[in-house]
């Protein structure tokens, strides 16, 4: 048996609703950019059925429900952006869309929180997008709603308030990728682990979040999650 240099940290993992002991541990978290008609629009984009933008976060870039979320530092407009999150239960590689659901554990609502003003920067010289999207603390999550919980992935109210006011507001018919599309088009890219997460896309209506401020988004089906941002030192 190997030593360790130091201990390993302890793996990041998402609750189960109804479930108070049972987490689910998370390998991977990829994100879906551009994947509403509304989104692509207010980016400055033509929505088109193109090969859907993949990127990735860090797996302890994971926040849970009610957590207070700091602020990042070297940049002056974090935004918000309220998603549908896919639980993947069961891996493989090259998944038949027809397939696709077989392989899902449950759904959650999270937020890919973004650091703008770095993103149109790496756009503009053509960099990886890391530092805009894969900070601490820059994935929120809801418990995971096991999916056979979930009357469906292919329609329903996604929406977030800041403050209580309505920012975001879309349905999950509007993604140009849906979920099966989506997870079978990762899968020929990455060979998809039990654990792996899928951030599947925003719809219009992100902006600009401060210390103090509160964020509330939901899914139709799943739980509200709430966090707060606030000034770190």
């Amino acid at each position: 048996m190997n030593d360790y240099v130091f201990s390993p940290p302890q793996a990041p993992s998402v609750e189960v609703a109804g479930h108070e002991r049972l987490r689910f541990p998370v390998h991977r978290i990829y994100c879906v950019g551009r994947n509403y008609v509304d989104h692509v629009k207010e980016m400055g984009g033509t929505p088109e059925k193109a090969p859907p933008i993949f990127f990735t976060k860090p797996a302890d870039a994971l926040v849970h429900d009610g957590a207070d979320v700091p602020y990042p530092p070297r940049t002056n407009n974090l935004h918000h952006e309220i998603e549908l999150v896919v639980a993947i239960g069961r891996g493989g590689r090259n998944i038949a869309p027809d397939d696709a659901l077989g392989h899902v554990f449950g759904y959650a609502v999270g937020i890919d929180m973004t650091r703008r003003d770095l993103q149109d920067v790496a756009k503009k010289l053509s960099r990886p997008w890391e530092v805009a999207k894969a900070f601490d603390c820059s994935a929120p999550s809801t418990a995971l709603v096991p999916a056979a919980d979930v009357p469906s992935c292919s329609k329903g109210a996604i929406w977030l308030d800041v403050n209580g006011q309505r920012k975001q507001t879309g349905d999950l018919s509007q993604m140009i990728w849906d979920v099966p599309g989506i997870i079978a088009e990762l899968s020929t890219l990455w060979t998809l682990q039990p654990g792996d997460l899928v951030y599947t896309g925003t719809p219009a209506g992100v902006g600009a979040v401060v210390p103090g401020d509160t964020v509330a988004g939901g899914v139709d089906g799943l739980a509200t999650l709430r966090n707060t941002i606030y000034a770190a030192r």
